[in-house]
């Protein structure tokens, strides 16, 4: 096709693009079933994992619940019955390549073949990089990026197969900006949105546009992850409102999640301000929390 005739449709797909965006802010966007989908969910002993599954079971989904924290996820587990769905827990450490292979396969032979997964798993060792233990980089990036891997290239096949499934990468802000004194974090999370979007990108170039892809960008969350976090121009946000936005966009098959939403304007801004203006945001932004600075532990 002639360059410039493929210039034009362009310019056409951008503004058609974005009309149908300004009226989907008027009109609610359909909302698809999840009833007898079989889900996955790791780090689902608590926070944003435990209430996911929950949600989830409001839908009746089947549920195959993971946490290394065997207390955690049996009692998620029994909650999920409670309302009414099927939920089988499982001990399974994320940053063990061998041991995600192996329970996938008991879970297709024993349940059957995984249609939406949550990979929420995660791991942060707040500390100025000096302070940060050699194994703890590495079990940071094993359970917050090379987990993903694992568990999508199990699944994958089935879903490629079928056309049909849900991928969710549960990431950060801090995949899209930089916080002190959290750098493996902050460097996981950027590879876990990098996943997101080249996945997305790898499924549509196959044609499979029956397999949806999700990832969850909130601020901090109030679950225990890092302790005591505080900021003056972000809110600090409870775990039960993450999950409402984050089913609402697994419902409605939408792509990044920012939580609060607002999250994607401030970073499309900041790719115009020069870094003066940028640092004078971050002063005033003041992120807290506890870490250990210097081997010493201190509210930063």
């Amino acid at each position: 096709m002639n360059i410039i005739v493929e210039l034009f449709l362009l310019v056409a797909i951008v503004i058609y693009s974005y009309l149908e965006a300004l009226v989907k802010l008027f009109i609610p966007v359909k909302r698809k079933s999840v009833s007898g989908e079989i889900v996955l969910i790791t780090g689902a002993g608590h926070g944003i994992g435990r209430l996911t599954a929950c949600e989830f079971a409001k839908h009746k989904s089947k549920l195959v619940l993971w946490d290394i924290n065997k207390h955690g996820v049996e009692e998620t587990a029994a909650e999920c019955r409670k309302l009414g769905a099927t939920a089988r827990a499982f001990v399974v450490d994320c940053s063990k390549k061998e041991e995600i292979y192996s329970m996938i396969d008991k879970i297709k032979n024993d349940i059957g073949d995984v249609t939406i997964v949550v990979n929420n798993a995660g791991a942060v060792y707040p500390a100025d990089l000096l302070s940060t233990k050699d194994e703890e980089i590495t079990k940071t990036f094993e359970v917050n990026i090379l987990g993903h891997f694992w568990i999508i290239k199990a699944l994958l096949p089935s879903m490629m197969q079928r056309n049909h499934g849900h991928i969710i990468t549960v990431a950060s802000i801090c995949g899209h900006g930089v916080i002190p004194y959290l750098i493996p974090y902050c460097s996981s999370k950027f590879a876990a949105v990098g996943f997101h979007r080249a996945l997305t990108a790898e499924v549509a170039a196959l044609g499979k546009n029956g397999i949806k892809t999700s990832c969850l960008c909130p601020v901090f969350v109030n679950t225990g992850f890092t302790k005591n976090p505080s900021t003056r121009l972000w809110p600090v946000l409870e775990t039960d409102d993450v999950v409402k936005k984050l089913m609402d966009g697994i419902l409605t098959d939408k792509k990044m999640i920012f939580v609060p939403s607002y999250l994607n304007l401030c970073l499309a801004l900041e790719k115009f301000l020069p870094e003066r203006a940028l640092a004078a945001i971050n002063r005033v932004q003041n992120v807290q929390f506890e870490a250990v600075v210097g081997h010493k532990h201190k509210k930063k």
